[in-house]
């Protein structure tokens, strides 16, 4: 890759880490926070539900406001907001003022995904964009492995609230490095930002069915991920007896291959040139068959091997739920595009949480794991439906981006850096 891609893939990666540290802490804290509280797994699952609620609310002003003030600007203005509500989090007295906090955290991270695409977008051709953005997204994975084992070392050695006070400072590191090291955008040319434009072009997208199509998509691959990231540690300490100050290492293996999978991922929606159905319906079929299994393992290695399978299989699915649109239309239209998709999957983080919860209490957790599978299933049918290739997609647009995909597709020789502007 260009070198001003690498350097913005290193930054936004350190950034989208410490997002997912601040946002995923809370799980391992939930058995805490409901003795605290004296709370339901119901109402547990409303507080992970509540982050999720303006998170996705705010994806699409989000990308809107990242088209059209900056990705940078707008990234940096989410890291100063999401950190201050993490530490915020620590000062609740109440369930009722803990559900508020995580509404205004969510808002602020809700600002950051499509910031970071359309950073990322502008300073990459997209013949590797979706390489880059495999890169950039196997920080997910590394933020969920990250936070596991610093919410395991902080419960052990202090309280909820000290943990939330202790990570809001990661916000604050990272901010500094991307004011100070993130370079210039890559030539408009070079990056398809150059690419026809018609008036109203944002509002198109916001209409375009195609674009909903992905998002409903990333809605069905997020069942399964908020499923367990929201309730796997929670589970381990109730049914299999796991100490809280373990929780976090035995994700060591799911995280590894998570990340792995979304690199790879990003490499095969490249190489195929889109086309999310080739890697969509193996690997969610074999995630339906393996959250079958999972509750019914009968020891904690063989639930953290089948753990570790399930989330390389699952992670193999994040980028083509992006490939076609970030591949296809200019970057200037990267934020509110990535800003739709990511919202179908919020929604899922709203609805998901609160349901496994609501499933536990009623049910079993078994029960709770099993619903899980219709998010393959929902998955494997939207990857057949949705445009395979940017020709198809951009039809939908009457051709009005089609001009400069050629210049856009090529790969540039790596001039010299660009100065910082």
């Amino acid at each position: 890759m260009h070198r001003t891609t690498r350097i913005t893939v290193v930054l936004l990666f350190a950034a989208w880490t410490v997002d997912y540290i601040d946002r995923l802490v809370i799980n391992l804290a939930l058995p805490s926070i409901g003795e605290t509280f004296g709370l339901s797994h119901g109402a547990r699952g409303m507080i992970v539900s509540a982050f999720f609620l303006t998170y996705a609310l705010f994806q699409i002003p989000g990308g809107l406001l990242a088209d059209r003030f900056g990705g940078v600007r707008m990234a940096s203005l989410a890291l100063v907001l999401w950190s201050l509500f993490t530490g915020l989090t620590a000062l609740a007295w109440s369930f009722t003022a803990l559900l508020v906090i995580r509404c205004f955290f969510g808002a602020a991270q809700g600002l950051f995904p499509g910031a970071a695409l359309n950073a990322l977008s502008r300073r990459s051709i997209p013949a590797q964009r979706m390489t880059a953005t495999g890169w950039l997204q196997s920080s997910n994975a590394v933020g969920g492995l990250l936070a596991s084992v610093l919410a395991s070392v902080l419960l052990s050695l202090w309280d909820w609230r000290a943990m939330f006070l202790t990570v809001c400072l990661l916000g604050v590191l990272v901010l500094v490095a991307v004011r100070r090291w993130m370079p210039a955008p890559l030539p408009e040319a070079d990056t398809g930002a150059d690419a026809p434009r018609t008036k109203g072009a944002a509002r198109a997208v916001l209409r375009s069915p195609a674009i909903w199509g992905f998002a409903l998509l990333f809605f069905a691959y997020d069942v399964v991920i908020w499923g367990l990231n929201s309730w796997s540690g929670s589970y381990l300490i109730e049914e299999r007896g796991l100490h809280v100050g373990s929780a976090g290492l035995v994700t060591l293996g799911p995280t590894v291959l998570a990340a792995a999978g979304a690199v790879l991922g990003g490499k095969l929606s490249d190489r195929f040139e889109g086309r999310p159905r080739r890697i969509i319906v193996p690997a969610m079929l074999a995630v339906a068959v393996l959250l079958f299994l999972l509750p019914r393992t009968t020891s904690i290695t063989q639930f953290v091997l089948c753990g570790t399978l399930l989330s390389g299989a699952a992670g193999l699915c994040y980028l083509p739920c992006f490939s076609v649109p970030l591949r296809s239309l200019p970057p200037g239209l990267s934020g509110v595009a990535s800003g739709i998709i990511l919202f179908g999957g919020q929604l899922s983080g709203i609805l998901t949480p609160t349901v496994f919860g609501t499933v536990v209490d009623h049910f079993s957790y078994e029960a709770a794991f099993t619903m899980l599978i219709a998010g393959p299933a929902l998955a494997i049918l939207v990857s057949l439906r949705v445009p395979q290739t940017t020709p198809r997609f951009l039809a939908g647009f009457g051709g009005a981006y089609a001009a400069g995909r050629q210049t856009a597709d090529r790969t540039p020789a790596d001039p010299a850096p660009h100065p910082k502007g």
